[in-house]
């Protein structure tokens, strides 16, 4: 592609106009992998400069240099913001091809997953051709991605969207996270419609305090984005967005005062049912998804297809069949025991799922769970206050510990204890612990990983799943394990 064509849009500051019919073979970013005739792009990244290796790129062949620094070199394009250059040369690469794809995007600390999750059913339930993007993964047309991401970077997230194009696809729905957005990785991304779940601690090693990773969430309602924005009214960050639009704003929320409200609600193990109240019409609504936290999550999901026309009567029968999301409030029911395997890795997302589980069990609570390593330290005492506060029992375990010492984590983590609690490092000798001296009447919840199959040492990722732990332990009264990417096991199993 011509070197004109793929900085269109791009804010430049200098450039010969003599390199506009060079032809550009690909884009790089990693100095490393340029080849002959290729597009380097230096920027500055939190533990490298790609400054420093502009000579190196030129060496390996790069045909072009972006930068935005100058050099003493004629096929240097100087530009205002890196960054966002790269995503919008990255978007021309690939021939727009977001342009001609509905994208809808999710963001916000807790549910995004799940809220995606369900819109790409309900969508797919009216026979519309759908990919989703997100923490698990790229799917569409049968074919999962594991992008290693939650937000794939530029590069790849739109060779991404050229592939979905190519394939048919017609809706993208996709997690939108708070780095993507305070890195420029949606640049030139148009939204149909943003939905905003919700804004809690998370993430505060990058974005230092609440006020900057509120703000990198909240800069995705603009114009510049989304077309339409849908936010849950009962964050104070959704009131904001609400009572403060940019773009068009519907609110949701369970009770009255809402554009989109859940009433009469009812919940159980099984699942939950209520009535939702979409402007004037009234859909009852019956899903196997647990707790009031995935009421939210419908809400927000009936919302964005109601809005777009889906029929009432779709959005219901999808909602009904809908299989729980891998590794979100799975609930695996062993004769008296309830055993709750979840993603809760944030002080509100573990309150959620174990004020959820103490509502729905007259029996103990017990929860095990532990922090993740180089990831931000400030929530660790505050999940240890959480889980005091709802569990009658605490197993404090390791998580990811990355490159930390995990015991130290557990330290950290163990500020927080109002009681006495049991400290097992070993993750899968914690959860055994547990199977094994909690017998009927009980109910475990195992939080942090989710639908991880590995746990991530000192850069090494071991294969580890919290699902195959518990069906091990009890395998010898259970049908072949069977797993997939909408529920863990066979009900009937059980």
């Amino acid at each position: 592609m011509k070197l004109a064509n793929i900085l269109d849009g791009v804010e430049l500051k200098k450039i010969d106009k003599t390199i506009f019919d060079f032809e550009i073979e690909d884009i790089k970013i990693n100095h490393e992998q340029v080849q002959s005739g290729d597009m380097f792009i230096a920027m500055k990244g939190i533990n490298f400069d790609g400054n420093d290796f502009v000579t190196s790129a030129l060496k390996n062949g790069a045909q072009v240099i972006v930068s935005e620094k100058e050099f003493p070199y004629a096929n240097v394009v100087v530009v205002k913001d890196a960054r966002k250059a790269y995503a919008q040369i990255c978007k021309n690469f690939f021939e727009k091809a977001c342009d001609k794809l509905k994208i809808i995007g999710v963001t916000g600390t807790n549910g995004k997953t799940t809220t995606a999750n369900i819109i790409s059913n309900i969508l797919k339930e009216n026979g519309e051709n759908v990919a989703t993007i997100g923490t698990l993964g790229v799917s569409f047309n049968n074919q999962i991605i594991d992008t290693g991401m939650t937000t794939p970077d530029p590069y790849q997230l739109h060779k991404l969207f050229s592939k979905m194009l190519d394939e048919g696809v017609k809706y993208a729905v996709m997690e939108v996270s708070a780095h993507a957005l305070a890195l420029d990785k949606m640049e030139g991304v148009k939204f149909e419609i943003g939905v905003l779940t919700n804004i809690t601690e998370d993430h505060l090693d990058f974005f230092k305090n609440m006020d900057n990773y509120a703000k990198a969430k909240i800069s995705f309602f603009s114009p510049k984005f989304i077309k339409m924005g849908i936010v849950c009214g009962e964050n104070e960050y959704g009131k904001e967005l609400m009572f403060n639009p940019k773009v068009p704003i519907i609110c949701y929320g369970k009770g009255i005062g809402y554009d989109v409200n859940g009433k009469n609600i009812s919940y159980s193990f099984k699942g939950c049912d209520f009535d939702c109240e979409f402007l004037d019409e009234n859909i009852k609504i019956s899903s196997n998804l647990v707790g009031e936290y995935n009421v939210e999550n419908l809400l927000a999901a009936i919302a964005v297809t109601r809005s777009i026309g889906v029929p009432s009567s779709t959005i219901q029968k999808s909602i009904k069949n809908l299989a729980p999301v891998e590794g979100r409030f799975n609930v695996i029911n062993l004769k008296n025991k309830n055993i709750i395997i979840d993603y809760a890795h944030t002080p509100d997302g573990l309150e959620k799922v174990l004020s959820t589980a103490k509502k729905l069990s007259n029996n103990k609570l017990v929860c095990i769970f532990g922090c993740g390593g180089n990831r931000d330290r400030q929530k660790r005492p505050i999940m240890g206050k959480i889980a005091c506060k709802y569990a009658d029992d605490v197993i404090l375990t390791s998580d990811n510990p990355r490159f930390e010492d995990p015991y130290k984590i557990m330290e950290e983590v163990a500020v927080g204890f109002t009681k006495p609690c049991k400290e097992i490092c070993d993750r899968k000798k914690a959860i055994n612990y547990a199977l094994k001296k909690y017998k009927d009447k009980t109910t475990i919840v195992i939080a942090g990983k989710g639908a991880e199959e590995y746990q991530e040492i000192n850069g090494v990722k071991y294969p580890f799943s919290d699902f195959q732990v518990v069906y091990e332990a009890y395998k010898e009264s259970l049908k072949p394990f069977k797993k997939n990417k909408s529920y863990p096991f066979e009900e009937e199993n059980y």
